[in-house]
């Protein structure tokens, strides 16, 4: 008689469900303080000092129509004095960095914003 022989199936591998980075929590965050914007442009990029470690993050929004200009004017007043909450991160720094608008043929306005997102410990 043979042995038995049994033969173990792989399991597929965990994956994770509704994982989001803290770069993805930061981009909701500050969409939700760019009312009426689009982002046309994200850039993630590593960032370290000897004490910390984080990303730095540029973003590009671009605000059309009356409207949102006037909420892009308030964005830019905003997002340097405020207070994220992203767990695990710590915003350490919101920086407008360029502001261009336009009449014609309707009003619209790109703003650049770079952000600093620090890893908690």
């Amino acid at each position: 008689m043979l042995p038995d022989r049994t033969i173990a199936t792989p399991k597929a591998p965990r994956r994770s469900r509704g994982f989001r980075s803290g770069g993805n929590r930061l981009v909701e965050a500050v969409g939700a303080l760019a009312d009426r914007a689009i982002l046309t442009e994200h850039r993630e990029t590593p960032w370290a000092s000897i004490t910390f470690a984080g990303t730095r993050h540029a973003m590009v929004w671009f605000f059309a129509g009356a409207e949102a200009v006037a909420s892009g004017e308030l964005f830019v007043a905003a997002l340097p004095e405020h207070e994220f909450r992203i767990p695990g991160c710590l915003v350490a720094d919101a920086t407008i960095v360029e502001v261009a608008s336009r009449q014609l043929p309707e009003p619209s306005m790109t703003v650049t914003a770079e952000i600093l997102l620090l890893d908690e410990a």
